[in-house]
């Protein structure tokens, strides 16, 4: 709760949270959400742009095929998004970056805006592709921005606000998906240009606030500006110690070139930290939680739900992430990162597993199909106080300065297959397993609770140099005597 009063006392540090998330992660799970309303509408559409072209009717599963092509050139454009994060990030700097990435968002609501007019269904795969790599760069740099702007004490309650962003997103695509707001069958081109409104707001209020000290100290070499940026994100406080530890962590890094993705891989001393990300990464992709969301329609309609009422159940859904990620926010730095993330995914198996039971038994009680929903929620909140939040601070609390853009790129890389796969995959794990589609899943969350538990050591109130410190320590276990870890070799150049 004092972390909480002393981000509110820190008005410019909590304007530079919502202007990020605005148009960053909120982005990411507007997007998300909002393809669920217009389905029916937009493979209509499509039949009938063909109809026109060929004067012959599309067959229904080359309808499927061009509705699952945009479903899934969005997470492919996440893919590309994550790749050029990196280079972006150290080029044009965390802030500008964000600001440059909106070109991408323009492009796209041109596309949908004028695509029913143009009779181009086309013109949809497109601009999904565009919002793709919008949604891919801003994940990477967001929290990476937000994570180096933050004091020691409330880097993790700030970097869980990318969490928050994303179900506040999920949430408002859900609702102006409505059929009675923007989901009715002529309103879907609106309703898929409707994410230019977070882009305005970012661009309006994001040039107004100060870049991440931490790239203007280590990166730009400005310890003029960093100050300026210190002192308007910090307000009144002391800022000797803080300023101490930048320049104890410039001096680690000082000469230093940004790491290459593959470089990560390569080096020893980065071996614990790589295989976190890429193990805790896939698992956040792979516990089944945005298969409830891409497919949610259909995971309640299994569940027993009318059809006429799920577009409000799905709702539900999306307002239990964001209160979780609410209580996470208050939480991770009283509690700690790994324990939110072994209680997240040990409760996501206990629900999860009740959630297949309850599908089992649907036919012999009237009531198991309420249960089964209910499990659904109780899972979705489990997710979002841990997993959802804590997965993404790992690329910045346990990489350095000059590993933490490529280690972005990794995780956002890594994380967007997997999305890809997932949603490509999951209707057909849902027809070949049935009621026991959520069983690969809590495989998932089980592996990934004893891999938190055994491996992942806890970041909390730690400066960024303690940490790596402590990697250190845990990668070379046998190497007790001989020189003290004094930081990466020193190499020239600052460029990826």
């Amino acid at each position: 709760m004092k972390a909480l009063q002393r981000l509110i006392q820190g008005r410019v540090l909590l304007l530079t949270i919502c202007a990020a998330g605005i148009g960053g992660t909120f982005q990411f799970g507007y997007n998300l959400s909002i393809i669920n309303a217009p389905t029916l509408h937009i493979q209509e559409f499509t039949n009938q742009t063909w109809q026109a072209r060929t004067g012959q009717p599309l067959p229904d599963h080359l309808v499927l095929l061009i509705w699952s092509l945009i479903v899934s050139l969005y997470p492919l454009g996440g893919l590309f998004g994550a790749l050029l994060a990196g280079p972006l990030a150290i080029m044009l700097g965390r802030k500008k970056s964000l600001l440059v990435n909106n070109i991408f968002v323009v492009a796209a609501v041109i596309l949908f805006g004028f695509s029913h007019r143009a009779g181009s269904f086309e013109m949809i795969m497109l601009g999904r592709l565009l919002m793709g790599v919008s949604a891919g760069v801003s994940m990477n740099i967001q929290p990476m921005y937000l994570g180096e702007s933050a004091p020691k004490e409330l880097r993790g309650a700030v970097a869980m606000s990318s969490a928050i962003f994303t179900a506040l997103g999920i949430v408002m695509g859900q609702v102006v998906g409505l059929r009675e707001l923007l989901g009715g069958p002529q309103a879907w081109p609106l309703l898929l240009a409707s994410c230019l409104v977070p882009g305005v707001l970012q661009l309006a209020s994001l040039p107004l606030l100060p870049e991440s000290p931490r790239y203007l100290l280590i990166d730009r070499g400005d310890p003029e500006a960093c100050l300026a940026a210190l002192q308007r994100l910090r307000g009144t406080a002391d800022l000797a110690l803080e300023l101490a530890e930048l320049e104890e962590e410039r001096t680690a890094c000082q000469g230093l070139r940004a790491r290459r993705p593959w470089e990560l891989f390569q080096d020893g001393t980065l071996r614990r930290q790589v295989t976190s990300l890429v193990v805790l990464g896939s698992a956040m992709e792979l516990c089944g939680n945005d298969s409830i969301y891409t497919y949610a329609f259909s995971v309640f309609r299994e569940a027993g739900i009318p059809q006429e009422k799920v577009q409000y159940v799905v709702i539900g859904t999306g307002c239990c992430e964001l209160l979780m990620a609410f209580v996470g926010c208050v939480v991770i730095e009283k509690v700690g990162r790994r324990v939110l993330l072994i209680g997240g995914y040990c409760l996501m198996t206990c629900w999860g597993s009740i959630f297949t039971v309850a599908l089992c038994l649907q036919s012999s009680f009237h009531w198991m199909p309420y249960l089964a929903m209910s499990c659904i929620f109780a899972f979705i909140l489990s997710f979002g106080i841990g997993p959802a939040g804590v997965t993404g601070i790992l690329p910045t609390e346990l990489f350095d300065q000059t590993a933490r853009p490529a280690a972005y790129m990794v995780c956002g890389a890594l994380m967007w297959t997997m999305l890809f796969l997932v949603g490509l995959g999951y209707p057909f794990i849902m027809k070949g397993l049935s009621y026991f589609l959520f069983v690969p899943f809590l495989g998932v969350c089980v592996c990934a609770a004893i891999y938190t538990s055994v491996f992942l050591p806890e970041t909390k109130g730690k400066t960024f140099l303690e940490i790596s410190e402590e990697l250190h320590r845990l990668n070379f276990p046998r190497r007790s005597q001989g020189p003290t870890w004094r930081g990466p070799k020193v190499i020239q150049s600052t460029e990826l």
